[in-house]
This record gives C-alpha cells, sequence and structure tokens, in this order.
C-alpha cells in the first residue's frame, strides 16, 4: 500500500512538472512568437534610448551658386554618468580639452541615474581625438553639422548666424529656419542589459536628413566689393560707420546689402547686438537733401510746376514767421532760378517753396506713395518704418521736412524710392530671396509675384531721370558721382545726426549721403550710400558719399559688362543745353574758379591712366591691364586686389608701373 501511494506521488509530480515545463515553453513561445506592444515597449526602454539631433542645415547661396553659409562635419560629447567609474576625475580630465570649467562639467553628470546628458556641442575633431585615446568609459561622441561662412566678416547683418542648438538667432538664417533646419534626426542608441550605451568606438553614425537650399538675389562679388569700399571711406573719413544698398532698377531685388562695421559669423558672440543688427533695415534716420526729389517729384504729378518754371530763391534767406530757413553754405544763396536748378544746386529755400505750394496734405501722400512711414515687407528680420508725423504740419515743419529734417527713413526705403523714378513710376517690394530648393524632392519655392504700385506717370519719371541727370553735371552738387562712358542721375544729402541719448541733434556730427542710378538712360542699379559721422575731409554728401557711389557703380555696372556710351548725351541733352559742357568749362580759367576741389578732382579723374582694381581676382587684374600695356607688381600671393599703387584715377608712372596689393578674406 505505501509502495503504491509513493508511485503515485512519483507519477503526480512528474506529470506537474511536466505541465509546469509545458506551460512555461508555451508561455515563452508565445511571447518570443507573437507580438505584444506591452513589451516591446519595455524591451526598447532597457535596451535603446532616442536621442533627437538637428538635421544638417541647408546651404545658403548668392545668385550664380557662391556658398554664402554652409554646415561642415563637427562632433558633440555626451556622457553616461552611471557607466563613468569616477566623475570627478572624468571632469578634470575633460575640462582641460573643452571650453567648459571643471565645476560646469562635473555638475552635468553628477546624478548618477542619467544615462545620457550633453557635455559639450560642436567640438573639433582635433580634441575628440585627444579625448578618444584617453578611453573614458561613459564617454561617447556624435557626428552632427556645424555652421561655416567661408565669407567670415561679408553680408554678416543679413546673413545672421545659428546658435550651438542649431536654430537661427538673426537675419537670413532667422527669417527661414524652418526651410534650412530641414525635420530634425532621431539617433538610436542601442544598451546593454545593464543599461550601458552599445558603439562602436564611442561615435554614432546616422545617415543625415538634408535642409532646404536657399538661394539669394545677392552677387557675392559686388558684395564684396562694396563692403570694401565701406571699409576705405571708414578709415578715410574717420566715420562711426558706413551704409549701401544696391537694387536691381527693375524688380528690386537686393544685389547688395551692407551696415559697417560689420562682424565675424563664425564667432558671433564676440560682438555686441549693435554690431550684429542689419542697421540698413532696422534703424532710421534723417535723409536730408536725397529726398527733395520726391517733393519736386509731386509737384510735377501734381501739374503745379514744371521743370522750367522759376522759384525765387530768396538769395538763402527765407522767413517763415520767427524762423529763417537757409542754405547749407553761403556759396549756394540762389536768386531767381528754374526747378531744374533747385534740384542741381540743392537748395533749401527752393524745396521749401515748392513745399508751401503743394500743400503738407500733398507733400504727404506723395511721401507715402513712395515708401515713407511704411515698411517696405522686404523678406528681412526687424525691418523699420520710419518715422512720419501726421497732420497738421506747421508751415516750417512742412519747410523741414521738404528737405530731409523732421522725418526718419532707412537706407532700404530711400533706395526703393528712387527705384520708383528709375523704372517708370512703379513701386515695388524689395526682396532677397530668389529661390527655396528641397534638394531631396526638387521641388522649388520661388520668390512670389507682388504687385508694383503705380505712384508717378511715367512721363514725369522720364522728367524726374533728366532732373537729376543735372545733378551729376554742369554745377550740379554731386558731380563727383560721375563715372566715365555712363550718364549717372541722383542726388546727394546732408543731414545733421539725431542725438539717440537726448534730444535734438549731436554738435559736429552729419550723415553724407548719395542715391542715384545707373546708367541713367536705361537705368540697371539702383545705388544708395551713406557715411554715418565723417570727422575727416568734410561732411557734405557731395564730398564723401558721391565718389564712394561713382566706384561701386563702375564697378557694378562694368562687371555687367554694359558698354560705354562716348557720347554720354541721351538723357544730360536737356539739361546740358542751359549749362556749360564739362570740356568747354574744363578750358575756361574763368569758370575754373567756380567749382569746388571735389568738383575738379572728379573731372581730372577722367582723363588719368590708372584702372580700377579694386576686388578684382588677380587673373580678372592682369587682363584688365594688359591691353594698357602696364607692368602690374603683385604684394600678396592670393585672394582680391584690396588696394593699388598709384589708386584708380591717378596718373602713372612713365614706365606705366602699377602695383597691386592682394588680401585673402574682408577683415576689420
Amino acid at each position: 500500500m505505501t509502495k503504491k501511494k509513493s508511485k503515485i506521488k512519483i507519477v503526480s509530480l512528474f506529470f506537474f512538472v511536466v505541465s509546469l515545463w509545458i506551460v512555461l515553453l508555451g508561455r515563452a513561445a508565445y511571447l518570443q512568437f507573437l507580438p505584444h506592444e506591452r513589451l516591446n515597449t519595455l524591451q526598447e526602454r532597457q535596451f535603446q534610448t532616442v536621442v533627437t539631433l538637428p538635421s544638417r542645415r541647408g546651404n545658403i547661396v548668392d545668385i550664380n551658386g557662391k556658398d554664402l553659409a554652409m554646415s561642415a562635419p563637427a562632433y558633440s560629447v555626451y556622457a553616461d554618468p552611471k557607466s563613468i567609474d569616477d566623475r570627478r576625475k572624468t571632469a578634470r580630465l575633460l575640462a582641460k580639452y573643452l571650453t567648459d570649467s571643471y565645476s560646469k562639467i562635473y555638475s552635468k553628470m553628477r546624478d548618477k541615474d542619467k544615462r545620457f546628458v550633453w557635455i559639450e556641442r560642436l567640438v573639433s575633431s582635433d580634441i575628440i581625438n585627444k579625448i578618444k585615446e584617453h578611453k573614458i568609459r561613459g564617454i561617447g561622441f556624435v557626428e552632427e553639422w556645424k555652421r561655416v561662412y567661408p565669407n567670415d566678416y561679408m553680408l554678416s547683418s543679413t546673413l545672421g548666424f545659428v546658435g550651438k542648438e542649431g536654430n537661427g538667432l538673426e537675419g537670413i538664417e532667422l527669417a527661414l529656419d524652418q526651410d534650412l533646419r530641414g525635420e530634425n534626426k532621431k539617433v538610436s542608441m542601442r544598451r546593454d542589459a545593464k543599461g550601458r550605451p552599445l558603439v562602436l568606438d564611442g561615435m554614432i553614425f546616422k545617415e543625415t536628413p538634408q535642409g532646404k537650399e536657399v538661394k539669394l538675389t545677392i552677387d557675392a562679388d559686388l558684395q564684396y566689393f562694396v563692403e570694401t569700399e565701406l571699409m576705405e571711406a571708414i578709415k578715410k573719413h574717420d566715420a562711426d560707420g558706413a551704409y549701401a544698398i544696391v537694387l536691381d532698377a527693375k524688380t528690386s531685388a537686393l544685389r547688395a546689402i551692407a551696415s559697417l562695421p560689420h562682424y565675424d559669423l563664425n564667432n558671433p558672440q564676440k560682438f555686441n547686438s549693435y554690431v550684429r543688427r542689419n542697421r540698413s533695415v532696422t534703424d532710421t534716420f534723417e535723409p536730408g537733401s536725397t529726398l527733395k526729389t520726391f517733393v519736386i517729384a509731386g509737384a510735377l504729378e501734381k501739374n503745379i510746376l514744371t521743370p522750367e518754371s522759376k522759384i525765387f530763391c530768396e538769395n538763402g534767406h527765407f522767413k517763415i514767421g520767427k524762423r529763417v530757413i537757409r542754405e547749407a553754405e553761403r556759396s549756394h544763396n540762389q536768386g531767381l532760378i528754374t526747378v531744374n536748378e533747385v534740384l542741381a544746386y540743392s537748395s533749401n529755400v527752393g524745396t521749401s517753396k515748392i513745399a508751401l505750394q503743394l500743400g503738407a496734405s500733398n507733400v504727404q501722400e506723395i511721401l507715402k506713395k513712395f515708401g515713407f512711414g511704411s515698411r517696405s515687407q522686404v523678406d528681412l528680420p526687424g525691418e523699420a518704418k520710419g518715422i512720419m508725423l501726421g497732420l497738421p504740419w506747421g508751415d516750417h515743419l512742412l519747410a523741414n521736412i521738404s528737405f530731409g529734417h523732421g522725418i526718419t527713413s532707412t537706407p532700404l526705403q530711400m533706395a526703393n524710392a528712387y527705384a520708383v523714378i528709375a523704372n517708370g513710376g512703379y513701386l515695388n517690394t524689395p526682396y532677397i530671396v530668389e529661390r527655396v530648393t528641397d534638394l531631396d524632392t526638387g521641388e522649388v519655392s520661388s520668390a512670389p509675384d507682388r504687385e508694383a504700385r503705380r505712384v508717378i506717370s511715367e512721363n514725369v519719371a522720364q522728367e524726374m531721370r533728366k532732373m537729376l541727370v543735372g545733378v551729376t553735371t554742369g554745377k550740379g552738387t554731386g558731380l563727383t558721382a560721375r563715372v566715365p562712358g555712363y550718364e549717372v542721375a541722383g542726388k546727394t544729402g546732408t543731414a545733421q545726426k539725431i542725438n539717440a541719448s537726448a534730444r535734438g541733434y549731436l554738435k559736429g556730427a552729419y550723415i553724407a549721403s548719395f542715391a542715384g542710378f545707373i546708367p541713367a538712360n536705361d537705368p540697371q542699379y539702383v545705388i544708395y550710400v551713406a557715411v554715418d559721422y565723417p570727422k575727416k575731409l568734410g561732411y557734405y554728401g557731395s564730398a564723401i558719399a558721391s565718389p564712394l557711389f561713382a566706384s561701386i557703380a563702375s564697378y557694378a555696372i562694368r562687371k555687367d559688362g554694359l558698354a560705354p556710351n562716348q557720347h554720354e548725351r541721351s538723357l544730360a541733352n536737356a539739361h546740358d543745353e542751359q549749362h556749360e559742357d564739362t570740356d568747354d568749362f574744363i578750358n575756361s580759367e574763368k569758370k575754373l574758379e567756380t567749382y569746388s576741389r571735389e568738383q575738379l578732382h572728379s573731372i581730372s579723374s577722367v582723363i588719368t591712366s590708372a584702372p580700377d582694381l579694386k576686388s578684382l581676382t588677380l587673373r580678372e587684374a592682369l587682363g584688365k591691364v594688359s591691353e594698357k600695356e602696364i607692368k602690374l607688381k603683385i604684394v600678396g600671393k592670393s585672394g582680391r586686389v584690396y588696394r593699388t599703387h598709384p589708386e584708380a584715377g591717378e596718373a602713372l608712372d612713365e614706365d606705366r608701373n602699377m602695383t597691386v596689393f592682394m588680401k585673402e578674406t574682408l577683415t576689420e
């Protein structure tokens, strides 16, 4: 009986164990072969972690496809604090190679329960290799992309820059951040049963998605030349800064935009917010006499005056109530002159009288039509709209506004207003983004068509172009803006600088400017230049800004290969019939006495031999001088010409020798 019970117990135990194994094997098979969402989630949590990294940021290129901003490989350092044997020792070691201090690094890895923390982003490969040599357990590396600006300072305030997290902070980088950065990538890191990362050689590699490519309307070669000229002007005149806008005359596409001083895009943290700001778009100042053009255009549009109407300019002393309007210089005092001459001589009194005939409401209306007092809607961040006071305007305020005081504008607004006259009377919306391309799909988004608004009639625009040519010929104030072989139309400006920290103006501080277009008979470029607070060699627009305009205009038009007009007469005829021709003027000793030293220098520069080689490559410079049999001496191995001796327009020696100085990139 006892043996039988024992046998039953053994058999029962056997079947129980077999049944248990069958259940366990069945459960194992179920877990192994059948999907289970909850268990899969637990498995992923235990054996892998996901780190989000920014994608490769898209390139920014100029109108010809030259890189302005690009992304290059870089590396970031991370830590798994739980896997590190001695966190203090590791922090001290990393502090020798990284920018953060020991205390900052240790604080990041202090929590031993954390499995992933960033130690430092975007570290050079040399530093990474040095850290790798120590084979530190719990320290790994991720390949990322660092933003690189190959031209350093060039176009800095317009391009903007990105932060360490890869997000745009200013300029184009900010305005088109979503397009440029694309979709972020997620990197899966495998871990062992203890949660330690399983990566090869401490590195995480993953195929990187690409952000979209942004093509700008900017011409990089022209931009380089513009910034080089502005830097030279700042040094020459000991100025606080300088601005330039170059627009396509027909479309208002931005070909160059500069606000100097500028900054190094690859080290933006070293510069303050003022320098980094795109001041050609964000800052405003009183424009001075460049505004007279639009008051006169308004009078012609309203049929109140014609270019030949006579204005008595009170011999430079015009009393309005208890106040007096005077000319900038006694030599500018005029009697009875035409509207043509009011603009050419830049008469404050004459323009004030024209504004009074128009009336405050008409003057405000025409200025608003030209875009003053409102944003141009350019595709750049932070645009200012300028200041235009609401009506009513007293007669004295109206007079002041007519010659550019009591109103403010941005350099871009002023350039775009002159484009109205250049293109036949239409106000366009300026733009800088030509197109955005998705390189993965090939999809292209071009600049949207924006309807141009008619401001003045084509006839009035034509009359104004003739009158503005008169400013750069005869006895006009803009003689130094002339470009040999091409007709130039434009207007000088000189305005007192507003005191930003108090009321009124800064004593002895001025902004010299010139706005115009070339060639006058078929405008291709509208150019506005301004020099902020020049302290040497004068402060008038005619002495400071006009030559700067001429240099930029000459480069732009010759770069396009537009043949010179040897006669230079098509638009100037109407004005030159009333004034002495420049050649006859040179031959008249009596007439020479009526011209300023700056004007005579401009005239003499037409017949000198040294060509303008600034910003050309060595090959371009050699090609330009080869036909003139000039012997070129080269200082510097590569780059572009940044200085010549003798300078452009100066006489060569008997042996026709010329020295060019080469420089790699723009620097301060």
